[in-house]
């Protein structure tokens, strides 16, 4: 076996080393952290390499210099001044301006608590969050979040770094949110307050909140706005179970209902797919693409899927 390929073995299944722990932490969230990035660290580097870049531009193109013009090179781009000095053509090259701000609002409201199948709906969240933080870092752009619930619950500031990703992923798995409610007014407020200059923006939620429309409308007028849609299977067709008591996680109150009726079934699966297409006909309205995963589904296909669909419009 030649060193090298020991040197690229090694390589490929190395996963950079965490920071030093910091005081309070414990090893229960540590090993939590290490997990989530062992997995968030493969789906980067060995599945979404390039559709994030991809799907992702610069905010433009700035000048980088000149050299000489070469067969095949775009005629539009002499520099005509140097030409003229020089005595042979050169050419004008540009390199993109690559660098953007990603911010996470992550929800982390009590119906976050729950899934009936797989994960919970919280868990899912923290593990997208964690894929979109990794995928950012490693191509050099800031990544900041905000934790909310009907309260702004937690801010990070943009910054780049792996230590930094650290403390996003480690805020997110070891929140302990105060507000019970979802109200996304607030973070798209608190984004649109401290957020001058655009950014991509990832709505993390399974919103289950009403009239935020108005401030998702002023939202996407200056940042590059995403939805990304948590839900449980059971939140829209409800299995035969019998008798059950349906809780709403955020307010407390309780129904009790008998799923084996399957006229009610069908009528609640017809509401609840009437709800979600209003929403989702608003949201493409108003220019904001729409991120489906459900908590017994994969995490990745989905949001490749849209990178490639988004590479493909731009």
């Amino acid at each position: 076996m030649s060193s090298n390929f020991v040197t690229t073995f090694f390589d490929w299944f190395h996963v950079p080393p965490p920071p030093e722990p910091e005081a309070g932490i414990s090893p229960d969230l540590l090993q939590k952290v290490r997990a989530i990035q062992v997995k968030t660290n493969y789906l980067v580097n060995d599945i979404m390499t390039g559709e994030y870049v991809s799907a992702f531009k610069g905010r433009g193109m700035e000048f980088s210099g000149v050299r000489e013009y070469q067969p095949g090179d775009d005629i539009r781009l002499i520099e005509w001044n140097v030409t003229a000095r020089m005595g042979i053509p050169f050419i004008k090259e540009f390199k993109e301006e690559r660098e953007l701000t990603l911010m996470l609002l992550v929800d982390v409201s009590s119906s976050g608590g729950f899934g009936s199948v797989g994960k919970l709906k919280s868990e899912i969240a923290a593990e997208i969050a964690s894929i979109l933080a990794f995928a950012a870092i490693k191509n050099n752009d800031k990544i900041g979040l905000i934790v909310f619930s009907d309260n702004i619950e937690h801010y990070v500031p943009p910054k780049k770094g792996k230590s930094h990703v650290w403390n996003i992923i480690r805020t997110i798995l070891d929140f302990n949110p105060e507000g019970k409610g979802t109200d996304l007014n607030i973070p798209l407020e608190y984004l649109l307050k401290i957020q001058k200059r655009k950014t991509v923006t990832f709505l993390i939620s399974d919103f289950q909140a009403k009239g935020y429309e108005n401030t998702l409308k002023l939202a996407k007028q200056k940042h590059d706005l995403i939805a990304l849609w948590i839900y449980d299977p059971n939140e829209r067709n409800l299995p035969d179970v019998g008798l059950a008591t349906l809780e709403d996680a955020e307010t407390g109150e309780s129904i009790l209902v008998d799923t084996s009726d399957k006229a009610m079934v069908e009528q609640f699966a017809q509401l609840s797919k009437k709800d979600f297409l209003k929403m989702k006909r608003f949201l493409n309205s108003i220019g904001i693409d729409i991120i489906e995963i459900r908590t017994d589904g994969s995490l990745v296909e989905p949001i490749i899927r849209y990178f490639k669909m988004r590479e493909k419009r731009h």
